[in-house]
């Protein structure tokens, strides 16, 4: 059965937890708290990695319960998101996620050869948002990687939200490649890739779900606007995975969401051997909670 909801996808993660999630530069308060309740509702055993006097005083001051978490004192942020990356290597933690620390040297972290979590494929941000006024879950990506992704990249960033979509349960998810226009144009390459992408998909070099592109948001999301343009699509208006032409598009899209549409979004970077949580560090405990979900949700059983 399909995910609809975040309160369906912390249910589902329940049942598949607890993982141990290793956070690394945990010493701040949004990231303990979305570690105690993780702790309580069962999701998830947490590894602290940080300054050991800060966090004890962030938990002392602001109530937090930390008393059955390990902390493992590594003030130094690059450090502690190395150490993550080696906890994960080693097999003490199937999950890693980036506290207070900047998402480059996060990844930077990922990537390292010794105990980076590399496996050959690209790694890839996918965003997951719960809106008002639909009755499903919008996959975005990619909003935090891939700066600006070629063909190749594209396929790659396509795959990764199809395969995070199909562990929520969503049969068959339908892919909108975005640009400004629905109509290929050699004036807007993101409208060629996009042509590629639909034809790469129906080719079977993309499986998993119905690739069409390109499409404007727009007659994306809303089936009363494909209509009124006459777009004859099996994804139009009927989109749940939403790709954009880069970074800076994808960043925008996710930040409109949650600041103007007032949703909800849980953020994971996949095609490692384990799920990241890099939520923004501006972003709540419960963005980060959700997020903490999705990545168990991802982990893999063994």
């Amino acid at each position: 059965m399909a995910i609809t909801s975040f309160t369906q996808l912390i249910e589902e993660a329940r049942r598949k937890g607890p993982k141990v999630v290793a956070i690394a530069a945990a010493h701040e308060k949004e990231i303990l708290v979305a570690a105690q309740d993780a702790e309580k509702l069962g999701l998830a055993e947490c590894l602290l990695v940080g300054d050991h006097t800060l966090i004890r005083r962030i938990a002392d001051e602001e109530d937090i319960d930390i008393s059955r978490m390990m902390v493992i004192h590594e003030p130094d942020p690059k450090r502690a998101a190395r150490k993550v990356m080696e906890l994960v290597s080693l097999g003490h933690a199937q999950i890693a996620m980036k506290g207070k620390i900047e998402t480059g040297h996060f990844l930077r972290a990922a990537l390292d050869r010794e105990f980076g979590i590399r496996i050959g494929k690209l790694l890839t941000h996918v965003g997951v948002f719960e809106m008002p006024g639909f009755n499903r879950l919008i996959f975005v990506s990619d909003a935090g990687v891939v700066v600006a992704p070629g063909l190749e990249e594209k396929v790659a960033i396509v795959q990764n939200a199809i395969d995070v979509a199909l562990a929520l349960g969503i049969e068959e998810p339908k892919v909108a490649i975005l640009a400004a226009t629905e109509m290929v144009n050699p004036k807007i390459p993101s409208t060629l890739d996009a042509a590629n992408l639909s034809k790469m998909a129906d080719r079977g070099q993309i499986k998993g779900g119905i690739v069409d592109g390109p499409l404007a948001l727009d007659n994306a999301i809303s089936e009363e606007s494909a209509r009124i343009k006459g777009i004859q699509s099996p994804v139009a208006g009927k989109a749940d995975i939403l790709i954009t032409p880069d970074i800076e598009a994808g960043n925008v899209l996710a930040k409109a969401i949650t600041y103007f549409a007032k949703g909800k979004m849980a953020g994971v970077v996949v095609g490692g051997r384990c799920p990241l949580v890099v939520a923004s560090r501006s972003d709540p405990h419960e963005t980060k909670l959700v997020s903490m979900a999705l990545a168990i949700l991802l982990a893999p059983t063994s």
